[in-house]
């Protein structure tokens, strides 16, 4: 799998998105201002197959922009806590590692998306029927919209998958970021509320035991259906992140003075590759600045003295 990363990379790394985590970080904010505005605004962007597949092609993309239900006050820090892991990941791997890992989490969120519509529109199907009116309460009491027992068309068209997009969020892909940080760097520390010490391959582990009680409880709780929904959801946007360490040996940790001594020594790889063959002791010009010109030693000089055809002939000789 390295092997072929490391040709896919060869051919398409020129395309990749650098600095993907400052566009990302931008798109949540939007999402975050819009929320706080118009909360109603993401029944029109987020991720609903129903939609989707009744024109409204946008929100294959456009889901990306719903963001963390979490108050205004811990907006900023999440944004510049996860803007700095994604930093931290595209140094280490490089821009077309960190573009394949978060666009696979990207695409497997769709096409689980996808899988859902397709159990509840088959197997689920008695289940969107029996909770109907539970949908329709749920999605009128969380906007300002109350459209009887029709759905506008613009928002989904269908209460019971308006509701079962709002499952889709960034959350759980800026979560994979987090997990794949803390299993390339589990030693390192982070400060909860800036005071207690915590070791993220620690907190891996329990948002990871968090996210399986989850599961569990849907299951318990909602039965099958409900639980397949909570399950998909969650597993869909975390499976780039179990594929991604089993296939590749990404999952070695470096610490960051490993990461600077990399980085140096391909600096000077870069740089001795730049080095001149040839420098007249006269001008300094070398094949690289002029590369016009010719150069000779002088077999009158005492040493080994290079000269450019302009001042060959007519230099002091050296003795």
């Amino acid at each position: 799998m390295d092997n072929f990363l490391a040709k896919m990379e060869r051919k398409f790394g020129k395309y990749a998105i650098r600095n993907l985590p400052l566009y990302l970080v931008i798109c949540y904010g939007f999402g975050y201002l819009m929320n706080i505005f118009k909360p109603e605004w993401i029944f029109v962007v987020n991720l609903n197959p129903y939609a989707i597949l009744h024109g409204q092609v946008w929100r294959l993309f456009t889901w990306i922009l719903v963001p963390e239900q979490t108050s205004i006050f811990f907006v900023i820090i999440v944004l510049y806590f996860y803007y700095s892991l994604g930093r931290t990941l595209e140094r280490n791997w490089g821009s077309f590692l960190f573009n394949v890992y978060f666009f696979s989490g990207f695409i497997l969120t769709v096409l689980g998306a996808f899988g859902l519509y397709l159990y509840f529109n088959t197997l689920g199907a008695s289940w969107i029927q029996e909770n109907e009116g539970l949908f329709a309460y749920i999605i009128q009491g969380s906007t300002n919209i109350y459209a009887g027992d029709e759905w506008p068309a613009l928002l989904g068209g269908n209460y019971a998958y308006a509701y079962m997009a709002t499952f889709f969020s960034t959350y759980y892909i800026n979560l994979s970021i987090f997990l794949a940080f803390a299993i390339m760097f589990p030693e390192m520390k982070v400060y909860i509320l800036f005071i207690i010490p915590i070791k993220v391959k620690v907190m891996g582990i329990i948002y990871v035991v968090i996210l399986a009680l989850n599961i569990a409880l849907a299951f318990y709780r909602g039965g099958v259906s409900y639980g397949l929904l909570t399950l998909v959801s969650i597993g869909a946007s975390l499976l780039n992140t179990l594929l991604f360490f089993i296939y590749t040996k990404r999952g070695r940790y470096k610490s960051p003075k490993e990461i600077k001594r990399q980085h140096d020594y391909k600096v000077k790889i870069k740089a001795a590759a730049k080095q001149t063959h040839h420098k007249c002791a006269i001008c300094g010009q070398t094949e690289e600045s002029n590369p016009n010109l010719q150069f000779r030693y002088c077999s009158k000089c005492n040493g080994n003295y290079e000269y450019c055809s302009e001042h060959l002939f007519t230099h002091k000789h050296i003795q």
